[in-house]
């Protein structure tokens, strides 16, 4: 009976070992795609000049569209010119989505270790 039992787990194991498996095939699919990556968060500023007779300096804030990013722990900025918005915003985009693949696949290895681990644990047998 003990012997039918620890089949039974081992089956559903594998089985959740392939589930597992067809996951991070699926989660891995944005490293094989070929558009750009571009670190950073493309967004709206709205600022003051300083000049004392500007808009301005009454509530009518200059604005531009602009890309952030962090560079060996500082804050960067890049003013974007309108014909790069789009393509820029796209690259940011997609970097967001293959960094969030990345970290999801990290989180399956840990899960898939650990089902080889119980897999391995069920089928070793005493010298």
């Amino acid at each position: 009976m003990q012997k039918k039992a620890a089949l039974e787990k081992l089956s559903r194991l594998r089985g959740a070992l392939g589930d597992a498996l067809k996951e991070l095939e699926t989660t891995l699919e944005v490293a094989f795609e070929r558009s750009a990556l571009v670190k950073g968060n493309v967004y709206e500023l709205a600022r003051k000049c300083g000049k004392p007779t500007c808009a301005c300096a009454e509530g009518q804030l200059h604005r531009s569209m602009v890309l952030s990013w962090s560079h060996q722990g500082k804050t960067r900025l890049m003013t974007i010119p309108p014909e790069k918005l789009d393509r820029l915003r796209s690259g940011s985009e997609q970097y967001l989505r293959y960094r969030g693949a990345r970290a999801r696949v990290t989180e399956m290895c840990k899960r898939i270790l650990k089902l080889l681990d119980q897999i391995e644990k069920l089928r070793r047998k005493k010298p």
